[in-house]
C-alpha cells in the first residue's frame, strides 16, 4: 500500500488522558515510516480541518509525545461543533475531504464520543462515494461513560478516582464540624443524561455512616418530600449528610432541575447549578447550614490523580486504533471488553461507528440501590477496578510538569473559507 498521511482530532469536552490517546495514535503511527507519512493534529478538533489548520506532529520531538501521556487536556485544542447531515450541509463535508486530498490524507482519527464517532462514520461512508477513499477509525473518549459496546470510556476513571477521593475528603471535613456549625455538603457532579460518574462516588462510602450518604443520579426520578427525609434522617443519625448530585437530575416531568435556557453546539440543553438549588431547598425545608461545590472543569483535568487504569486504556486505545487503519479497518472503533472471573482484566475489541453513533448507556437499574439514592454491590464491583493504580506526572517544585508543545502549522494549500 502506497504511503498517505494521517489526520487526529480531539473532540468534546476533554478529559485527564485524551492526550494518552493521542500520546498512543502518534508514537504508534511513528513505527510505521512505510506506511505513514506525516501525522498531522487538527487544532481545535475538527475546525482544524474545515479552516486547514493542520498541526505537524513530526515536529514535535518524541520526549514531547511521550510527555502526553501524563499531559492533561486537549494538546491540540478540542471545540464543541456538530457537523450538520450531509443533506443540510455537503459544504462542510465537501471541505473536509478537500483538504484531506490536498494534504494526502487518507487516515482519519476521530478522538471523542457519541457525535464524534457519528463524525467519523459520515465521512468514512460519504469519502468512498467522493472517489478518495478515507480510513476511519473512531477513538473512544468521555467522561460520561455513555458511549455502547464499549466497557467503559478513557477518561471516565480518572474522573470517577477524583470525586470519589474528594467526596470522601469533603466528607471528613464536614464530620468534624457538624456539630456547631455545617451540617449538609452538596457536590455536583458531571453527567447529563447517564449517572456514572456520581455512582463512581458511593465508592467512597465502605458503610451507610459514611459519604456519600446520598447520591442523586439524572436515571431516578427527584422526590422532593422522600430526599428531604433521607436528609434529616442522616442528619439525625450521622449528625451531617454528604451529598453527590448528577448535573443532570430531573423532575417528575422530566425536565432537568437546573436547566438554564439555551443550547450548545451540539443541541444540549444548557445546565444551571445544581448543587446550590439543592443546598437552597434543604435549608428552606431544614434550616440545616450547608456549603456546596461544583467539581465541573476540576475533575475532568485532574491528571495529578488520574487512574492508573484509566491511562493505560487510553494509550491502548490510540495505539489500537493506529493499528486497527493498519490493517484495514475502517469506520470501527476499539472497545475495552472487561475479561471474565474475579481477577479484573480487560483487552481491545471493535465496535463498528454506526452501532456506537450518538447511543447513550445509561447505569442500568441493577447499579442503583431500591431507595434510589445509593449503588448496589453489583456497582461496586463495576467501578472499582477502574479507578485503580496512581500514575502520577513528574513534579518540579511542588507543581506538575506538562507537555509544551510546539503546535507548528502546515503550510495552507488552499483558499480560506469562512
Amino acid at each position: 500500500m502506497s504511503k498517505a498521511n494521517l489526520f487526529y482530532a480531539q473532540s468534546g469536552g476533554v478529559t485527564a488522558v485524551i492526550n494518552a490517546s493521542a500520546c498512543g495514535v502518534i508514537e504508534t503511527a511513528r513505527q510505521y515510516p512505510d506506511r505513514i507519512g506525516t501525522v498531522y493534529a487538527g487544532r481545535n478538533g475538527i475546525v482544524g480541518a474545515l479552516r486547514e489548520e493542520l498541526i505537524d506532529t513530526g515536529k514535535e520531538s518524541a520526549e514531547t509525545i511521550a510527555a502526553l501521556r501524563h499531559t492533561p487536556a486537549g494538546a491540540f485544542g478540542s471545540c464543541r461543533y456538530k457537523l450538520k447531515s450531509y443533506s443540510e450541509n455537503t459544504q462542510e463535508y465537501d471541505r473536509i475531504l478537500e483538504v484531506f486530498r490536498a494534504h494526502d490524507i487518507r487516515y482519519f482519527l476521530y478522538n471523542g464520543g457519541g457525535d464524534s464517532q457519528d463524525t467519523a462514520n459520515k465521512i468514512a461512508q460519504l469519502s468512498i462515494e467522493k472517489g478518495f477513499p478515507i480510513t476511519c477509525i473512531g477513538v473512544p473518549k468521555t467522561v460520561d461513560n455513555d458511549l455502547p459496546i464499549t466497557d467503559n470510556c478513557p477518561g471516565f476513571g480518572s474522573v470517577a478516582k477524583y470525586v470519589a477521593v474528594s467526596i470522601r475528603e469533603a466528607g471528613l471535613d464536614v464530620a468534624s464540624m457538624c456539630e456547631s456549625s455545617t451540617k449538609v455538603f452538596v457536590m455536583e457532579v458531571m453527567g447529563r443524561h447517564a449517572g456514572w460518574i456520581a455512582g463512581a462516588a458511593g465508592l467512597a462510602s465502605e458503610s451507610v455512616d459514611e459519604p456519600p450518604h446520598i447520591i442523586l443520579f439524572p436515571e431516578v426520578s427527584f422526590d422532593r418530600e422522600k430526599f428531604l427525609g433521607r436528609v434529616r434522617e442522616c442528619v439525625r443519625e450521622y449528625g451531617y449528610c454528604a451529598i453527590v448530585v448528577s448535573e443532570g437530575v430531573k423532575g417528575p416531568d422530566g425536565k432537568f432541575l437546573s436547566e438554564a435556557g439555551g443550547t450548545d453546539a451540539f443541541g444540549h440543553a444548557q445546565l444551571g447549578g445544581v448543587a446550590p438549588m439543592i443546598a437552597e431547598m434543604v435549608k428552606q425545608e431544614t434550616g440545616y447550614k450547608y456549603h456546596w461545590a461544583v467539581a465541573d472543569y476540576l475533575q475532568r483535568a485532574a491528571r495529578h490523580i488520574a487512574s492508573a487504569t484509566d491511562v493505560e486504556q487510553a494509550y491502548a486505545t490510540g495505539k489500537a486504533a493506529v493499528e486497527f487503519a493498519m490493517t484495514g479497518k475502517n469506520a470501527v472503533m476499539p472497545a475495552i471488553v472487561r475479561g471474565v472471573g474475579e481477577e479484573y482484566s480487560w483487552s481491545i475489541g471493535e465496535a463498528a461507528l454506526a452501532d456506537v453513533a450518538n447511543v447513550e448507556k445509561k447505569m442500568p437499574p441493577s447499579y442503583i440501590t431500591d431507595d434510589g439514592f445509593h449503588i448496589t454491590d453489583a456497582a461496586r464491583a463495576y467501578f472499582a477496578p477502574l479507578i485503580r493504580g496512581e500514575d502520577y506526572p513528574p513534579y518540579k517544585d511542588g507543581l506538575p510538569q506538562y507537555a509544551r508543545l510546539k503546535r507548528v502549522l502546515a503550510e495552507k494549500k488552499l483558499p480560506p473559507v469562512q
